[in-house]
């Protein structure tokens, strides 16, 4: 799969995973299993406890996203708009930035989740 393809379908499933375990499968497949996430600065490897926490919190997610943009440093970067239904209920939207980086085999080694609001998601990074 091409390297943007990937990347876009990563928002896309990661929208539909929450109540569709194909779908939860599918995006998982797209990173190696000791990928580094990091969120807030905090890192972490391994995509699937992160996406899996974040859904134990939320009822509903939907993200927009610019087109992402390769660097120099080989990474890529898209700024993105999300906005959702927390577990208790409440309603929020946020912004930010992601930045991915592949291996050889073009699965995603390393995805950053820089949000605008640096205490967003703060639940998430421990």
């Amino acid at each position: 799969m091409e390297t943007l393809t990937v990347l876009n379908t990563y928002f896309r499933l990661f929208d539909a995973a929450r109540t569709d375990e194909s779908a939860m499968n599918d995006l998982l497949s797209l990173f190696t299993e000791d990928a580094e996430i990091v969120l807030n600065g905090n890192s972490r490897n391994g995509f699937e406890d992160f996406v899996r926490a974040f859904y134990a919190h939320n009822r509903d997610v939907k993200h927009m996203w610019d087109g992402w943009v390769l660097q120099a440093d080989g990474s890529y970067h898209t700024n993105w708009a999300v906005c959702g239904q927390t577990s208790e209920g409440a309603v929020y939207a946020k912004t930010g930035v992601d930045i991915a980086r592949f291996n050889a085999d073009g699965k995603i080694v390393y995805l950053e989740n820089v949000p605008t609001d640096k205490d967003a998601f703060g639940k998430y990074t421990s």
